[in-house]
């Protein structure tokens, strides 16, 4: 193994102990001390592969973006184009926000985290959080494509469909996750229900 494959292999190894970090503590609470604390590893070395705590802040966030990709939107693009591939997009979505024994989603906390805070953490998670919106709202707009419909908004749907998320991240958090996901699949049915059911 060269040099360069050990030093990219220390870099995940480290980043997915941040990632795991992250979601349970926070972007705030991971510091490169507590990082090589966990790791037992020098703060040298673990500074070495990223510089500040702002960059292994960015690159915990480009971590997770990839997995969060890799969970969510990889899965459901094997459904059939409109309805189905949107249903499954926002179930997958659902059971992303729900693994709280990870933590739960990255990018809800951290929009909380840094909402207020200018710089570059906050700009990386609203750039992400946009970039989905749109691929949400695409979605959408397949749907109705190929699916009888009323009039729709394909960036309002996307909203709302956002919003049923972030609703289910928080009632799991805070009530547990069971009766989180019955509610959100609930109202994620009926919203797409409500749009694209042909009238009777």
């Amino acid at each position: 193994m060269s040099v360069a494959s050990k030093g990219e292999d220390s870099r995940q190894a480290i980043l997915k102990t941040a990632l795991s970090r992250a979601r349970k503590t926070g972007l705030e609470g991971l510091t490169i001390g507590a990082l090589a604390d966990e790791l037992q590893r020098s703060k040298s070395g673990v500074f070495a592969h990223f510089g500040s705590r702002e960059d292994l802040q960015l690159a915990v966030l480009e971590e997770g973006a990839r997995q969060f990709v890799d969970e969510v939107f990889v899965p459901a693009l094997k459904e059939k184009r409109g309805l189905p591939r949107l249903r499954a997009l926002f179930r997958y979505w659902l059971k992303r926000v729900l693994k709280l024994e990870d933590g739960g989603c990255l990018f809800v906390a951290g929009a909380a985290e840094f909402g207020n805070v200018e710089g570059p953490v906050k700009d990386k998670i609203a750039q992400l959080q946009e970039q989905w919106r749109k691929e949400l709202t695409k979605a959408v707009q397949l749907t109705m494509d190929t699916s009888p419909h009323d009039e729709v908004d394909p960036a309002q749907l996307a909203f709302e469909l956002f919003s049923l998320v972030l609703g289910v991240h928080h009632d799991a958090r805070m009530f547990g996750p069971k009766d989180a996901l019955r509610r959100g699949e609930l109202a994620g049915e009926r919203l797409l229900s409500a749009h694209f059911s042909p009238k009777k």
